[in-house]
């Protein structure tokens, strides 16, 4: 156990100048942790990180601990003097992508993500309130899960941000799930089999899952060459008979063609109310007036089209970002969070698995939500097709391989309740 959290300090000490994903490291507390963790446990010894200054008090990083695993610092977060949040500042300076130096990680998950991406943990934790999670994740070319709103406690008024989880695959994500979440390791009906090890468990979903794909949600503008990386992710999938399309509305009948350039758009496409101006008026806390009943009439409108959406089929396909990362000098007129803000606002659980790369290396997500409290199945889906969506990465983008996490016991603590 010991042996574990060693090699993650190691590479922490190694890596972090360059790439400033961590604000603290505990060293000497880490490695007092792995000497004495209960080997009865079911994640003793495994290294982890915890987003931020107050991430070590969240219930996230509560349930890791009591399940054994070692929290072995805290990663980078905005800092102070810009208004825009896919960023971090590390203890040594600003965090960078370790795909693309010149380019942000993302944010405000940023060192959680570039932590996980450069195997410096297997897991971290993280927050979104506006995609927090699923932006670094897809910058940094790793997995990220937005639990759905009110399933974990958060310090969020607003009710928008939700816990999550940032782990090299969804199937390195199901150790976190299962221990905060409380599920137990025999619940077969969730996970399948758990004779080997949690993240070789197949996925218990029936295949192909029908899912309905939208490059821009109806409102959106994404990068042409964005789409371009997610739509060939979809036709891997659809391909590999992990997916099979349908219509957003009607009966679950195959949406259009597959078109050299990726999945056509169906004849019925998804179209939401654009929630920028919604999430704004909600997250400022102010929802007297105008603005806070144009606010409530996006929300409950965009709330009945995904439900109606979610009532036929179990998955949605979006681009995580409409932009690959921008520069550290911030994304100007560009809303990263155009396709990510949405399911906050309605509170439904979403993940980025890695799609692929732009043609100047720069990493792209592929979103999957699924709905309300389908975390779990949301999970396994997520592994399913992260075995197909991306191709190959650059060689020298390559992470170096680890060695994987245990297979988690049940935990005794009960289920966590609704957020205040």
């Amino acid at each position: 156990m010991t042996d574990r959290v060693g090699e993650s300090l190691a590479r922490i000490e190694r890596l972090d100048p360059r790439l400033c994903a961590f604000i603290e490291v505990w060293d000497d507390e880490a490695r007092t942790r792995a000497r004495t963790a209960d080997r009865r446990l079911p994640l003793a010894g495994v290294p982890f990180a915890v987003k931020g200054p107050s991430g070590i008090r969240s219930y996230a990083a509560e349930r890791l601990i009591a399940a054994g695993a070692v929290p072995v610092g805290s990663t980078a977060v905005p800092g102070p003097g810009t208004y825009w949040q896919t960023w971090g500042q590390g203890r040594h300076g600003r965090t960078v992508n370790p795909y693309r130096a010149d380019r942000t990680p993302g944010g405000s998950s940023a060192g959680s993500a570039v932590a996980v991406a450069a195997g410096m943990v297997p897991l971290a934790t993280g927050s979104d309130g506006a995609g927090s999670v699923r932006i670094p994740a897809a910058w940094c070319g790793v997995f990220g899960l937005k639990t759905t709103n009110g399933l974990l406690p958060s310090p969020d008024r607003t009710g928008l941000a939700s816990a999550g989880v940032l782990a090299r695959s969804a199937a390195e994500a199901r150790p976190f799930l299962r221990c905060v979440l409380g599920i137990p390791a025999t619940d077969d009906a969730v996970y399948g089999a758990t004779d080997n090890a949690l993240y070789d468990a197949p996925a218990a979903v029936s295949l192909p899952v029908p899912a309905v794909f939208s490059p821009d949600l109806g409102y959106a503008r994404p990068d042409p060459e964005v789409a371009g990386v997610v739509g060939a992710a979809v036709e891997r999938l659809v391909a590999a008979g992990v997916v099979r399309l349908v219509r957003p509305g009607g009966p679950l009948t195959p949406g259009g063609p597959l078109t050299p350039d990726g999945p056509s758009a169906p004849d019925e496409p998804l179209v939401l109310l654009d929630p920028c101006e919604a999430w704004t008026t909600v997250r400022g806390g102010d929802l007297s007036g105008g603005a806070g009943v144009r606010a409530a009439e996006v929300r409950a409108e965009n709330d009945r089209r995904l439900d109606a959406l979610f009532a036929r089929t179990p998955l949605l396909l979006t681009p995580v970002t409409p932009n690959r990362p921008h520069g550290h000098e911030g994304p100007g007129k560009l809303y990263s969070t155009a396709l990510t803000w949405a399911f906050n606002l309605s509170g439904h659980p979403a993940a980025s698995i890695p799609a692929g790369f732009t043609a100047d290396g720069c990493p792209v997500g592929l979103q999957l939500v699924a709905a309300r409290g389908a975390d779990a199945a949301l999970l396994d889906m997520a592994v399913a097709a992260e075995k197909h969506a991306a191709p190959p990465a650059p060689r020298k983008a390559r992470p170096a391989p680890r060695k994987a996490l245990p297979t988690p016991k049940a935990p005794t603590a009960p289920t966590a309740t609704k957020a205040s």
